[in-house]
């Protein structure tokens, strides 16, 4: 029997892993924007990258996508928080 394991965010660093990781999970990605939930669950990326593309189109996949972040993690193996990486205002330095 598969993981469970939750992925939190669909973005490019969570849905990549999320796509990775149901080659032997159960995986459950969950976002807050519900046009990458319905996408995701059509088997659609939400993001332009051409091998996610390829890789969520044709292959059976245990991934469910959802808006409920508390229901989707509960009694979860693992959860992955996936966040951006970029940061676009200034950060104070910790004195």
């Amino acid at each position: 029997m598969p993981n469970e394991n939750r992925c939190l965010r669909s973005g490019y660093v969570g849905l990549a892993n999320a796509v990775l990781l149901t080659r032997h999970n159960e995986v459950a990605a969950v976002d807050i924007m519900a046009k990458r939930v319905d996408m995701l669950d059509t088997r659609k990326s939400p993001i332009v990258d051409p091998e996610l593309e390829t890789f969520l189109a044709p292959r059976p996949l245990n991934l469910t996508a959802t808006l409920d972040a508390a229901q989707a993690i509960a009694g979860t193996e693992y959860v992955i928080v996936a966040t951006p990486t970029n940061c676009s205002h200034p950060v104070k330095a910790a004195a």
